[in-house]
């Protein structure tokens, strides 16, 4: 593998949309944000066609110049997404690389007066502005939403909450099943806070500002676990509320926020469940290794998926030998999966 980019067989442009729905958003994050969009090889020469749309989006922590960073001996996914193409595996697509990130470290793809209208402006924004300017085939049949960690988390949800747009969805390690992926963090964050900011989240909020991120070993859990509460938990007025009291005791009242927006349990309800019946393909995958146990959060997720009535046919699961981290070649084969579903019946390709 060169250790530079490499030339690319489609087209990535990079874009700046202005959002509304992001605009005086709470946390006075930017509401001008990068969007990429792949076009795949001979986009430019078929000027009548119109291709499916997979919308692409990241983990916690993660913004969209980070789709170009590169490893020693790995390639950075945009280019295996291009080579699936480039040699003809997958019916080609438009892929739309959208940018999520938040002062707090994500949104988690929902809409919340802690962080903003991310879900708004995903669905409202970004998806409209894409088919007004690409040959999209502009119809919740030919689009799909892919995603790792938090990204999966999104696209589990989103898919969920606005069948009406995807039609289709991959998670990788996708956060689900709150009780083993969140929760056993809880006494550590509550010991933590105690340790070193006398319990209080804005203390430590307050220290993080005037320093590098990362350079205190708390940072990392503390960050997370007050990223994920103000997305799920946030009070009208912006205020965030753990679902943990000081000695990492579960706060009932706001836990069952949380579990009410666990994937595992939202499948297993109305409207929900009927959402995931019209999906035409799911991917659901993990590492065996996981640090967050997101290989039992995939397995109960496909489980509640077969209860909801999903057919067999329409998905694939997988368990792999990996962690949680380095699974980016993950993506590519769950693209070309997505794609041979979205495609139009005349541009479908056999499925493996």
């Amino acid at each position: 593998m060169l250790p530079w980019s490499a030339e690319l067989a489609g087209r990535l442009d990079q874009h700046v949309i202005v959002s509304e729905r992001l605009r005086g958003n709470p946390l006075g994050d930017p509401h001008e944000r990068p969007v990429w969009v792949y076009t795949p090889p001979g986009y430019e020469r078929e000027a009548d066609r119109r291709y499916p749309a997979v919308y692409v989006i990241q983990g916690f922590t993660g913004h969209v110049a980070m789709w170009a960073n590169r490893t020693p001996f790995r390639q950075p996914f945009p280019e295996l997404a291009d080579g699936v193409f480039a040699r003809g595996e997958a019916p080609p697509a438009v892929l739309v690389y959208v940018d999520a990130w938040t002062s707090v470290g994500g949104s988690q793809y929902l809409d919340s007066p802690g962080t903003g209208d991310y879900h708004s402006y995903l669905c409202d924004e970004i998806v409209a502005w894409v088919d007004a300017r690409y040959r999209t085939l502009p119809d919740r049949d030919h689009r799909a939403i892919a995603g790792k960690s938090s990204g999966g988390y999104g696209a589990m949800v989103t898919a969920m909450l606005r069948p009406d747009l995807f039609g289709a969805l991959a998670t990788h390690a996708g956060d689900a099943l709150f009780e083993a992926c969140y929760a056993p963090d809880f006494p550590s964050v509550a010991r933590m806070l105690r340790d070193h900011y006398g319990g209080d989240y804005d203390a430590f909020r307050a220290d993080l500002s005037g320093r590098l991120f990362g350079t205190k070993e708390t940072d990392a859990k503390l960050v997370e676990m007050y990223g994920y509460a103000a997305a799920y938990s946030a009070e009208p007025d912006g205020r965030v509320r753990l679902p943990f009291d000081g000695n990492g005791r579960i706060v009932p009242e706001v836990w069952e926020r949380w579990l009410a927006l666990d994937p595992v349990r939202m499948a297993e309800r109305e409207p929900y469940a009927q959402a995931l019946r019209t999906m035409r393909a799911i991917w659901i995958d993990a590492g065996t290794r996981d640090q967050w146990y997101l290989d039992l959060g995939a397995t109960a997720f496909r489980e509640a998926v077969a209860a909801a009535g999903v057919p067999d046919e329409r998905v694939r699961f997988e368990l792999f030998d990996a962690t949680h981290t380095a699974i980016e070649y993950r993506y590519a084969p769950a693209i070309s999966w997505l794609c041979s579903f979205a495609a139009p019946p005349a541009r479908r390709v056999r499925r493996a």
